[in-house]
C-alpha cells in the first residue's frame, strides 16, 4: 500500500514537472539555420577541422573543400589561432603550481561577393590547470584535452554567430 502511494506520488510529481516545462515554452535546441547553404573553411588546423565537423553535423549546410572556395556562398576564414600558457602561482621553491591555458581564435566570414557577413571577431577561452613536475606526462595529456575542450566551445560559439549573421 505504501509502495503504491509512493509510486503514484512520483508519477504525479514527474507529470507536474513535465507540464510546467511544457507550459513555460521550454524546447530542446534545434539545429541552427544559416543564411547560406554552402560554406568553405579553407584552414586545415585541428580547430578548423572541429568547426567543419560541427557544421556537417547540423545537416543544414554543405561544407565545401578548400579547392571550391569560389563556389561557396560563405567563407569562414580563421585569421589567427593562438595558444598560450601563463603561470598563475608558484610554490615557495619557485616551482610552477598552477597554469592558465588560453586559446584565442580570430575569424571572419565573407560572402560569395566578398562582402563581410561577420567582421573580424576574436573569441577567447581559458582554463586553469594544476601542475606537478612528477606527473609531467599526465599533465601534458590533460593540457591537450583542455585545449580540445576549448576548441569545441569556441567552435560552438562560432556556429551560433554564423546562425545569427544576416546576409549582407
Amino acid at each position: 500500500m505504501l509502495n503504491q502511494l509512493r509510486s503514484r506520488r512520483g508519477l504525479l510529481i514527474g507529470l507536474s514537472g513535465a507540464l510546467v516545462l511544457a507550459g513555460c515554452g521550454f524546447q530542446l535546441r534545434k539545429a541552427p539555420e544559416f543564411q547560406f547553404k554552402t560554406i568553405a573553411v579553407p584552414a586545415t588546423s585541428s580547430f578548423a577541422n572541429q568547426v567543419k565537423r560541427n557544421l556537417r553535423a547540423t545537416g543544414t549546410v554543405q561544407v565545401l573543400p578548400a579547392e571550391q572556395v569560389k563556389d561557396a556562398e560563405a567563407v569562414l576564414e580563421i585569421l589567427a589561432e593562438n595558444r598560450e600558457s601563463v603561470v598563475i602561482s608558484t610554490n615557495a621553491a619557485g616551482q610552477v603550481r598552477e597554469l592558465q591555458l588560453r586559446l584565442t581564435i580570430r575569424f571572419r566570414v565573407r560572402g560569395q561577393d566578398g562582402k563581410e557577413l561577420l567582421a573580424p571577431t576574436e573569441i577567447s577561452q581559458s582554463r586553469d590547470i594544476t601542475y606537478n613536475e612528477t606527473a609531467a606526462l599526465a599533465k601534458e595529456g590533460e593540457t591537450a584535452l583542455l585545449y580540445r575542450d576549448m576548441e569545441s566551445d569556441i567552435a560552438q560559439q562560432i556556429l551560433r554567430r554564423l546562425a545569427a549573421a544576416k546576409a549582407a
